[in-house]
């Protein structure tokens, strides 16, 4: 059974580096994708709206925050990735220092 994630952050407002940001996003180096699908997440969309970012992420029954975030400290292209997605984004005002994408609450649900 899946598992669905919600994360918000916002880009630096500023339109040249919003288009180089989806740039980037539209190749997505190839050993970040085998990052995320071999930590379990099965869907992962991200959503813009002026410089505000929603990433929406399926995960499977073995994905761990954790474990995602010590295999991201291990892997030398997901730092340097990071490293480059860093020019581009500006944490949330309520952000802790160092947080990037918070983790959103679900407060409504249609079933």
């Amino acid at each position: 059974m899946s598992k669905r994630h919600c994360f918000a952050l916002d880009l630096k407002d500023d339109p040249k580096l919003i288009a180089e940001y989806e740039a980037y996003h539209k190749n997505v180096w190839p050993e970040i994708i085998e990052s995320i699908q071999s930590a379990g997440i099965q869907v992962l969309d991200i959503y813009r709206v002026s410089n505000r970012l929603f990433m929406i992420m399926e995960t499977n029954d073995t994905f761990s925050f954790e474990a995602k975030e010590k295999a991201d400290a291990e892997n030398s292209k997901v730092v340097d990735w990071e490293a480059l997605m860093r020019k581009y984004q500006q944490a949330l005002p309520i952000a802790q220092p160092e947080e990037k994408w918070l983790l959103m609450k679900r407060i409504f649900n249609l079933d």
